[in-house]
């Protein structure tokens, strides 16, 4: 099964640190709009952080067949999927273990090591342990069939974090919170075609493939490109993995195989500061190559001030206050939105040196 799509209207919601989710006035946003960097704090500050319920639609916790719980009684099971060496993961394990802290619940951990059988087995580990809910950062999109039939035997609500999966919200899991990938996408190529002017042979390092992080990136970018820069030709795809190492290693590829190349679309940071190793080594200037990437780790709007990157668009990592947010309105009963989109700002040379201290 196909994860929903998210449409561009939406309804914006304010996470308070003690309310939740509380729904306010309805309002718009086209397509047009995701160019611009979202008006909220990228500090992390949970009080002013701003999510958005995508395509309205909600579940309830009768929707889903579960019984409803005190969440600071519970024991809540968070499942992280890669090795946390990738700053984007140390911030987002940060964050959700703070918020259980703050709430004083009980939070059991576990960490995939970037193996999927292994976060297959540890979830089902948490589950063996007494979690009562579940918060899950997938490593893959597909394969969750396992941990869904013994969830559902069990009645336990199901968080997904940044990464979709393959299932139906409110039957097989409740909610999927996570950034509007496509429109990073779309951001990332506006920002590129800033960069280049619209010219030029430009290349893309795709994430690891088997997860609607990549796929979503991907599509948001190339279709930007092909309506607003016919000019900019994409000459060369691979993948970096969402790795450091094979974003460098594929980058000396690049750069062998197509010396002409202008810009570099790096689908998050550590593949972006990959290829920024990469062309140090072949003695290239910064900016001689325009790079743009996602994410907003530190070492790379760093990158923005030293000259080596043109922008960032930031993912925002700090799922914690939303994530319980969600699980202590569901569990009361009352309705939460099926996908919730956290809100993503942006870096660039205007703002690189100023906000630096706002990067994780």
């Amino acid at each position: 099964m196909k994860p929903h799509s998210r449409t561009t209207t939406r309804n914006i919601l304010a996470l308070g640190l003690v309310a939740g989710l509380a729904l306010v006035t309805g309002c718009t946003k086209s397509e047009s709009d995701d160019s611009a960097p979202a008006q909220t704090s990228s500090s992390g500050d949970a009080g002013k952080q701003v999510a958005e319920s995508g395509g309205g639609k909600t579940c309830a916790i009768g929707d889903y067949g579960a019984d409803k719980l005190d969440l600071k009684n519970a024991v809540v099971g968070f499942s992280q999927s890669e090795k946390e060496a990738n700053p984007f993961r140390i911030a987002e394990t940060a964050s959700i273990k703070a918020e259980a802290s703050k709430r004083g619940i009980k939070l059991l951990t576990a960490n995939a090591q970037s193996q999927f059988s292994k976060q297959i087995s540890d979830v089902q580990d948490l589950i063996a342990k007494g979690a009562k809910l579940l918060v899950i950062a997938p490593l893959n999109s597909d394969g969750w069939e396992p941990v869904l039939r013994s969830a559902q035997a069990k009645k336990i609500p199901i968080i997904t974090i940044d990464r979709q999966i393959n299932a139906a919200p409110c039957k097989d899991y409740v909610s999927f919170i996570g950034s509007d990938f496509v429109a990073q996408g779309r951001r990332a190529a506006d920002q590129l075609i800033e960069a280049t002017g619209g010219k030029g042979e430009i290349a893309i390092l795709l994430g690891a493939a088997g997860n609607n992080v990549t796929t979503e990136r991907t599509k948001g970018f190339e279709d930007r490109v092909k309506a607003k820069a016919p000019g900019l030709k994409i000459v060369f795809k691979q993948t970096g993995e969402f790795t450091r190492e094979k974003g460098q290693s594929v980058t000396e590829q690049l750069i062998q195989s197509k010396p002409g190349i202008k810009a570099i679309y790096a689908e998050n940071d550590e593949m972006g500061l990959g290829a920024v190793n990469a062309l140090k080594g072949a003695g290239k200037k910064p900016g001689a190559v325009k790079i743009v990437t996602i994410d907003g780790t530190r070492n790379a709007v760093q990158g923005i001030a030293d000259g080596w990157i043109s922008a960032v668009i930031e993912s925002n990592p700090r799922f914690g206050p939303l994530a319980f947010a969600t699980l202590d309105s569901f569990t009361q009963g009352k309705p939460v939105g099926e996908d919730i989109v956290i809100q993503d700002s942006q870096y660039t040379g205007a703002n690189a040196k100023a906000d630096l201290n706002k990067a994780y």
